[in-house]
């Protein structure tokens, strides 16, 4: 069995959106599928992560990038008023007419490179996996002009994401096209892979030609060899990822204003927006906040490691966020930390934190409630009796990385 993965987000990039395809890579080759990659040469990523390595035992094609540099928008306009206000917005015009999203520009290159590759290789199945949602067209174009199949990985929703800011007209525009992108995948693709049970059932709405299957993120317990927690004199729950669209900390940090607990420090890790840094500011949480840049995926898991619990953040978002199920919550619960989620608590991601017995669950704009979870969290800790939430066996194995991976490995084969 030959692969092409195409994919956006991989090493050097940084960020949350390289795991699954990196994993996938990875592991393949070890159920007999021979697994090649095509991602970007200079994406123009908002990080990167030198550090992250390539998978050795697959073959990674590159294809040059051509489109606008990652970057935090509304970083850039807060803050500025009038004609520098207006002529930065201007400047930012032409990516937000890119559709289906700003990436859409490296398929000039990814397409020609795809089916070349799939041609002198002999791919038999092409795996396309977004975000972006552009990166589906990929893989439309290479089934047309090889006959390989198709397999589609929708890591986010495609039609209904849950951190885009659906009252602005812009952004409602750009979901009428993904909404194209959505039917194309539904009509054309022989598998849609979906990284959650929300996802598959909006695929299933869409009437799809082929099979779809649900694959979780999974839990990489081995990334956190070699990581300790140590406790210290003050109480640290850490969020590690970006503040991008409805994700939103200022619930938490008003309620971490409330509680008055002076020997409790909140460590952010990632880009923080400047406007929710101006609003905690104004909060006088003082030294119980810490704000930390972006830093690399191994940094990372030792800052979540040597926490006493982690602060998962998933918006309702009009509902939308209720089925999401991201690699965040995974890499947490292979932490073996506690978590405090203000996450929907009728949500995919609460069933699994209560079911594994991981952390508990506050509504993610429930003040009280998430002052309370807070509070409860510290005063176990205080007492000595806040431990590791370590997994059983069988939940290690039913999600540990190694059982997705074994998932997709079987559905490439039955398109053999």
């Amino acid at each position: 069995m030959k692969i092409l993965l195409v994919t956006m987000y991989f090493p050097p990039a940084g960020g949350g959106g390289v795991q699954r395809p990196l994993k996938f890579a990875t592991h393949l080759p070890a159920h007999g599928i021979e697994t090649h990659v095509l991602a970007p040469h200079d994406p123009k990523w908002m990080h990167s992560d030198p550090d992250l390595a390539p998978p050795t035992q697959a073959w990674i094609h590159r294809a040059r990038y051509l489109g606008p540099r990652a970057r935090m928008l509304a970083d850039e306009l807060h803050g500025r008023q009038g004609l520098d206000r207006l002529s930065r917005q201007a400047r930012s015009l032409s990516r937000r007419m890119l559709v289906p999203d700003e990436n859409v520009g490296w398929n000039l290159t990814a397409i020609p490179a795809a089916v070349r590759i799939a041609r002198a290789e002999g791919i038999e199945v092409v795996l396309t996996t977004s975000p972006p949602n552009s990166v589906h067209l990929i893989g439309a174009a290479v089934k047309r002009a090889t006959g390989a199949r198709w397999v589609a990985d929708l890591r986010d929703s495609i039609g209904t994401h849950p951190h885009r800011r659906v009252e602005s007209a812009a952004v409602r525009a750009k979901e009428k096209v993904s909404a194209s992108v959505a039917r194309l995948v539904a009509r054309r693709a022989d598998v849609i892979v979906a990284a959650s049970d929300a996802i598959a059932a909006e695929a299933h709405e869409l009437d799809p030609a082929g099979l779809v299957t649900t694959i979780r993120n999974g839990a990489d317990f081995d990334d956190f060899a070699g990581l300790e927690y140590r406790r210290g004199d003050r109480f640290r729950i850490t969020h590690t990822g970006s503040f991008l669209g409805k994700r939103d900390p200022r619930p938490f940090l008003a309620a971490l204003a409330e509680s008055g607990l002076d020997d409790v420090v909140a460590r952010f890790v990632g880009d923080f927006r400047a406007a929710d840094r101006e609003w905690a500011e104004s909060l006088g949480l003082g030294a119980r906040l810490e704000l930390h840049p972006y830093v690399p995926h191994r940094e990372s898991l030792a800052l979540q490691r040597d926490s006493d619990a982690l602060l998962l953040l998933i918006p309702d978002a009009g509902g939308r966020g209720r089925g999401v199920l991201s690699g965040k919550v995974f890499e947490y619960l292979a932490a073996e930390r506690p978590i405090l989620a203000a996450v929907p608590p009728d949500g995919a991601a609460a069933d699994l934190i209560l079911e594994t017995g991981a952390g508990v669950v506050a509504a993610p704009d429930d003040v009280p409630a998430l002052t309370a979870a807070l509070s409860d969290l510290h005063a176990r800790w205080a007492a000595g009796t806040l431990d590791g939430t370590p997994l059983s066996v069988e939940d290690r194995e039913r999600l540990g990385r190694g059982a997705r991976v074994e998932e997709l490995a079987e559905v490439l084969w039955s398109l053999g």
